[in-house]
């Protein structure tokens, strides 16, 4: 009796739980709390919250289970994380198939009506290529063990683009997965309290309080023919960037065609939902104590927030520039949003253009660059695989 108690026993949990274990699921616990509580990107944090909490409880089988234990296995082949993982991040399906839903939401209008907001886009991804260059110095001078490759996935953190740091990632640095996917996931939740700050350090006030006009109609043919252009011009130049691109111009064409609301309402709707659930998990399944507690996990979250904080004021720094040869001013805020948390970052302009002129809304004029920055992030990525992808 006291060996089947003492063979219960070391079986148990408790008696199996590390300390690096305990400290995981502690993190679990608060990205729950983040996203129940605060309110931080719940859709993400939620799943992945939930698979971090999985994936580390000790003995369970999620994630040392025998590989012939198809049911007690999670993690390991023949198991439910194991292929969530495998057959939807890994392959690159779910962020793709996010990325479509993205573009079914996005209203193109704002930057056809001002496409010199473009160029804000574009100027919101140096933070991108600062932070690969500055990761990979790190590497270099013996810091933190980081390749070119690992450099190359920390960057994109930059972009503030959830779905397009889990695609780099995964195709360049699997083992960095959770820690990207969660940076990544954790600054475009934070945008409301890092952004302000750089954007009112980077701009007078008089310049925050500038009135912008109203934007004019874009006709229904415009936004069909914008994703068409957009996909055949990144395939022709960049074709690495164009599954990312690709799909969502495919979503956006099904928002504007007007002839399949049905699968429009599909894509925006029940199937990106579904896709973020089992994206959460994968990303989860892939925090566990050994892969996440470490100098490298450390370094990428520091590396992230430069990043992010660099794209910021690129993007601002951008539009005062642009205002120097321009006859038609812009208020450098909307420059903000060329990160692409979509809507978010625009909302903060907004918010930000508000507090310094109560009857400035910046909120369109915000939603250019912000898809400016969807588009530039995806492109930044491809540039990035092209450039540090092959063996």
């Amino acid at each position: 009796m006291v060996r089947e108690i003492s063979e219960l026993w070391s079986t148990s949990g408790v008696a199996q739980l590390e300390a690096g274990q305990l400290i995981m699921m502690v993190i679990a616990l608060f990205l729950l709390f983040l996203a129940i509580k605060k309110g931080f990107e719940p859709l993400l944090l939620v799943p992945i919250g939930f698979g971090t909490l999985l994936v580390n409880i000790p003995g369970s089988g999620f994630e040392a289970a025998p590989v012939y234990d198809a049911l007690g296995n999670l993690e390991n082949p023949g198991g439910f994380l194991y292929y969530i993982y495998n057959s939807g991040i890994a392959t690159g399906l779910f962020p793709l198939i996010i990325f479509m839903g993205v573009g079914a939401m996005t209203d193109s209008s704002a930057l056809l009506a001002n496409p010199k907001t473009l160029m804000l886009g574009a100027a919101a991804q140096v933070g991108i290529f600062a932070t690969v260059m500055g990761a990979a110095a790190l590497g270099d001078f013996g810091l933190l063990d980081f390749s070119i490759r690992d450099a190359a996935a920390i960057g994109i953190i930059g972009g503030a683009d959830g779905p397009t740091s889990i695609f780099v990632a995964s195709r360049l640095s699997p083992d960095l997965l959770g820690a990207v996917a969660v940076a990544a996931y954790s600054y475009m939740a934070l945008v409301p309290i890092i952004q302000p700050p750089i954007m009112k350090a980077l701009t007078k006030r008089a310049e925050r309080q500038i009135s912008m006009s109203q934007l004019r109609n874009v006709s229904s043919t415009e936004r069909v023919i914008f994703p068409l252009m957009l996909i055949i011009l990144v395939a022709l130049f960049l074709p690495d960037a164009s599954p990312l691109v690709g799909m969502f111009c495919f979503g956006n064409l099904m928002r504007e065609c007007g002839v399949v609301d049905r699968l429009s309402d599909t894509t925006q709707n029940a199937l990106i939902n579904i896709v973020t659930i089992f994206l959460g998990l994968g990303v989860g399944s892939k925090m566990s104590a050994e892969k996440f507690l470490n100098a490298e996990t450390l370094g990428i979250l520091v590396l992230g927030a430069f990043a992010f904080c660099i794209g910021t004021a690129a993007g601002v720094l951008m539009a005062r520039g642009m205002n120097l040869v321009c006859r038609v001013k812009i208020n450098p805020l909307i420059g903000a949003a060329g990160v692409s948390a979509v809507p978010m970052a625009a909302r903060v302009v907004n918010k930000v253009g508000l507090e310094a002129n109560p009857h400035n809304i910046l909120l369109m004029h915000a939603m250019g660059p912000n898809v400016a920055g969807v588009i530039g992030s995806a492109v930044a990525a491809g540039v990035l695989i092209n450039l540090v992808g092959g063996p």
